[in-house]
């Protein structure tokens, strides 16, 4: 028998010993291998951890991950879109004024028009004027609730602002400014966003008047004491209706029968304001002309 095969042949027992110690080496090996795997595992973990709620940097960390936590993105046209778990808000486009804010901007018959100036303007309901003013402006009720957020912050919402909201009456005309309503001041007021960012107004279903789609305008200000002149304001914008809501009051109540033929001859694509895109300022409506509309609408703010 061959000298190294004779050097390995210690007998049975030998034999059984040497396996057994291969089989505890494979186990050691096996739970360190194990033990490997769980650090590398807790590392990611901890990377994990830090995108899903621990801010810009974290969130980095791994740029290729999806996680429920915030996050943002800028678009093309410079707004800012954000979500916050399965919510999302975007940036308000700003839009005109108008010539009939009433917020000191412009002057009717030579005098400065400023409704912001005036007591009472601070109200929920702003179908009636107030002060020294004491018409009513009749119409399809409809609340309207707006809820201002962050879009700096992840959606959250940005309680203490204000809000003021103004738009024609179902003739097509607005207070202060028109002829035959020029000392009324209804369909403009004021409120403070409650701690959920909201604010509601009791009104009207605006009228549509000859080369605008049915429109309502408001102005965003950093708190009620700064809501008293245009050039607080950090935001202008409108909100706009559905073509459906539009056509079923303008078809069948009471005064608004100049807006049907108005409305018919005008559409988004063409309106002067929301033909470059109206998604951000569509409102969602629901009611009926019996019973009254609600609209609500996000209103995005960068603060």
């Amino acid at each position: 028998m061959p000298a190294h095969d004779h050097d390995h042949d210690h007998g049975l027992n030998h034999d059984l010993r040497r396996l057994v110690e291969l089989e505890r080496r494979r186990q050691a090996l096996r739970l360190l291998g194990g033990a490997g795997a769980l650090g590398g595992l807790g590392a990611f973990g901890l990377l994990a951890g830090g995108c899903g709620g621990g801010g810009a940097d974290a969130g980095l960390a791994l740029s290729g991950s999806s996680t429920s936590g915030s996050s943002s993105t800028t678009t093309s046209s410079g707004s800012t879109t954000s979500s916050s778990g399965t919510s999302s808000c975007s940036v308000m486009p700003e839009e005109t004024a108008g010539p009939y804010p009433g917020d000191g901007s412009n002057s009717v018959n030579g005098s400065v028009a400023n409704a912001l100036a005036l007591s009472g303007i601070v109200r929920s309901d702003i179908r009636s004027s107030f002060g020294s003013a004491s018409g009513t402006a009749a119409g399809v009720p409809m609340t309207v609730t707006l809820t201002l957020v962050n879009t700096n912050g992840g959606c959250a919402a940005l309680g203490g602002y204000a809000i003021y909201l103004w738009h024609c009456d179902r003739g097509g005309n607005y207070s202060m400014y028109s002829s035959g309503v020029t000392a009324q001041n209804y369909l403009r007021g004021v409120q403070a966003t409650d701690s959920a960012g909201q604010v509601s107004f009791q009104t009207i279903f605006p009228g549509c008047y000859s080369g605008r789609v049915p429109h309502m305008h408001f102005e965003v200000y950093p708190s009620l004491a700064t809501a008293t002149g245009y050039g607080n304001k950090i935001r202008t914008s409108q909100l706009a209706f559905p073509t459906g809501d539009c056509t079923t009051v303008y078809g069948t109540a009471t005064g608004y029968g100049s807006s049907l033929s108005n409305f018919n001859s005008i559409s988004f694509a063409t309106d002067n304001v929301f033909s470059d895109g109206v998604t951000l300022e569509m409102t969602t409506v629901s009611g009926n002309v019996s019973d009254g509309y609600t609209a609500t609408l996000t209103v995005g703010i960068a603060v």
